[in-house]
């Protein structure tokens, strides 16, 4: 932890070098869902490559790159595309921007991603408000010493995802017309997909949606003190009983079609965060 913190300062000074903006609000963009970026009036684009001991953006869709700048009013860092564990790295890596964007300034982050739908009411390209979730995934982002100075050794996950964002949320969708989901998303490493008797444990467990993300930069909000928002993006249904071959261009473009229905309410959301 103690090297966690040095490197968490190298990475901020070098974001702070480009750009001298203290974003408010931080958003994660999952798979297909990066359009929302191009809502951002964009004061500085930086490769994650560019900055200190930030991984490569290596799953499809996910074009590896921060982004600050302004939406609708409030100052934001975007990143646009996330890291996950069956790309080979750790679950502290996998969260390391989260740390990154609270030691910016960050109080506020909005996690998004494609998930596949075990609800059986829901459909393709349905946007879901996480108002919980189960963690499948092996280990945990905080395993190792603690550093008191980032976060409690012991965090409470009794309210994961903030009630008064949520209802926030809800409130925007209802004004704007927009059915939204709501429920629990389960988080599990992939990167294969799941077999029918997998979906039927995971439906048995309580989860509405699947996916591969998400949980671990929740965890790590709660650590660091990040109110934390969250959504899926119905691409796949993962109906047990009438499952077919994925194709993933197809989950990809129904992500991209849902994600245009989100990225409307989240530049609702987002100025009033």
């Amino acid at each position: 932890m103690p090297d966690l913190a040095k490197k968490i300062d190298a990475a901020a000074a070098a974001v702070r070098e480009r750009c001298g903006r203290t974003p408010r609000v931080a958003v994660v963009t999952g798979t297909g869902l990066g359009g929302l970026a191009e809502a951002v009036a964009v004061e500085a684009e930086i490769p994650y490559l560019e900055i200190p001991h930030f991984p490569a953006s290596t799953a499809p869709g996910h074009r590896g790159r921060l982004l600050l700048g302004e939406l609708g009013g409030a100052s934001v860092a975007v990143l646009d595309g996330r890291f996950h564990s069956y790309e080979g790295y750790t679950l502290a890596e996998c969260t390391f921007p989260i740390r990154v964007v609270r030691a910016l300034g960050a109080e506020t982050l909005v996690l998004t991603n494609a998930a596949g739908g075990l609800n059986p009411a829901f459909e393709l390209g349905d946007s879901m408000l996480i108002e919980d979730h189960i963690d499948l995934l092996p280990g945990n982002p905080l395993t190792g010493p603690n550093d008191d100075a980032l976060g409690p050794r012991f965090p409470d996950m009794f309210e994961p995802y903030d009630r008064g964002l949520l209802a926030l949320a809800r409130e925007e969708a209802a004004a704007a017309g927009m059915t939204l989901r709501e429920g629990v998303f389960v988080a599990v490493p992939g990167p294969n997909l799941e077999t029918r008797a997998e979906y039927r444990m995971l439906r048995g467990f309580g989860a509405d949606v699947v996916g591969m993300s998400t949980v671990p930069e929740c965890i790590v909000a709660k650590h660091c003190g990040l109110k934390t928002l969250a959504f899926s993006v119905v691409t796949d249904l993962c109906d047990p009983d009438r499952l077919e071959p994925v194709d993933i261009a197809k989950i990809i473009a129904t992500a991209e079609r849902g994600g245009a229905a989100l990225s409307a309410l989240l530049q609702r959301v987002i100025p009033r965060l």
